[in-house]
């Protein structure tokens, strides 16, 4: 079985009209509109970001770092920048500071579905809030042309985060632009599914 998406739903789980109507929805959309869709609505269902900044903010760690003899170190095929790798084997290991300042002072993260984080201190929190007891599992990069000093590189891979477990791994794409001393100047982070993957989310 192909790795991806994948949801434990009990056998012979009946979906309600409404969850029906969005599952064919999803399955009758384009590749890049699946997240979308799904977005849109939990975001009808009244879900709402503002609600989040009602909670109180992590300032201290939540989950200490990693010691750095327990730490392991990511492989990528076809890519070997110390800045990608420093950065992947950082956040696997919940030492945010040292993935914060792998950025340029006014270096972005733009996660998916979210306004770009300009900044160290910002990113620092939003990694702080958002990236506790994630495994990050990058699998291939490409390194293209440089423009002007700036080195972009494509990392492809897999997510798996707390919330849904071990079994579940989320396609990833993170775009890094590096300034000419190799630092992260941005970085976009997409949310990858197929249709064939949606649809695990039923026969699982």
């Amino acid at each position: 079985m192909q790795a991806g998406i994948v949801a434990p739903i009990p056998k012979d789980y009946q979906l309600s009209p409404k969850a029906s109507a969005v599952l064919k929805s999803i399955q009758n959309a384009e590749p890049g509109q699946q997240i979308t869709i799904l977005r849109n609505t939990v975001v009808n269902m009244g879900f709402s970001l503002k609600n989040l900044d009602r909670s109180p903010k992590v300032v201290n760690p939540i989950v200490m770092p990693t010691e750095m003899a327990n730490r392991t170190q990511v492989a990528i095929a076809g890519m070997s920048h110390l800045t990608v790798l420093s950065y992947i084997d950082n956040l696997n290991a919940n030492d945010f500071e040292a993935a914060a300042n792998l950025f340029t002072p006014n270096g972005t993260l733009q996660p998916p579905f979210q306004k770009p984080i300009m900044g160290r201190e910002a990113i620092l929190a939003y990694m702080r809030e958002e990236c506790q007891g994630l495994k990050l599992m990058p699998e291939r990069g490409v390194v293209e042309s440089q423009e002007e000093g700036y080195t972009p590189i494509k990392v492809t891979g897999k997510v798996q985060t707390p919330w849904f477990g071990s079994s579940v791994g989320m396609n990833i794409v993170w775009r890094f632009l590096l300034d000419p001393e190799g630092k992260i100047f941005f970085v976009a982070i997409d949310l990858l599914a197929s249709p064939k993957e949606l649809l695990k989310l039923v026969h699982q």
